[in-house]
């Protein structure tokens, strides 16, 4: 049988503090065009507000120099610090049938630890692993790191 569903998982070292990266997820992604430009172009609220568990937003993006739209519900667990954006429609799904990227934060002594993960699902086995997804997610991580730090 094939094998269509996967994660993909890496980890990034941040400098900024666990409390502060989240806070820009939890509820300040209206600045994530100025923190992530080469990435992220725009996002705005569809349906519940910026800091709303279970918001939808709608995203602009960029992921190897193509521009693309991406809609998701957002899921927070405040008492883990992570955020998990569950796939509801996009340029994303015209490659893969589930896709639903994942944050966790670690505090540390100095700095903290994103665990990133992308859940998902392709269509077929030929289609290929969402690694430009992972590359695109791990950049944006050190972007709003950077940005975290210089505000």
């Amino acid at each position: 049988m094939a094998q269509l569903q996967g994660k993909l998982e890496a980890e990034v070292e941040l400098q900024s503090p666990a409390d502060k990266f989240f806070k820009i997820w939890r509820s300040e992604s209206h600045k994530m065009p100025t923190a992530t430009s080469k990435n992220i172009q725009g996002v705005k609220v569809h349906e519940g507000d910026w800091d709303q568990h279970g918001a939808i937003k709608i995203w602009n993006y960029t992921v190897e120099g193509k521009s693309g739209v991406f809609k998701e519900k957002v899921e927070f667990d405040d008492d883990n610090m992570s955020f998990t954006l569950h796939g509801i429609e996009g340029d994303v799904f015209d490659e893969l049938k589930v896709y639903k990227p994942v944050c966790k934060l670690i505090p540390r002594e100095k700095g903290s630890l994103a665990k990133l993960s992308i859940e998902y699902e392709k269509y077929k086995e030929s289609d290929p692993n969402p690694d430009k997804y992972m590359a695109f997610f791990i950049d944006m991580t050190k972007d709003i790191d950077a940005h975290v730090l210089s505000a």
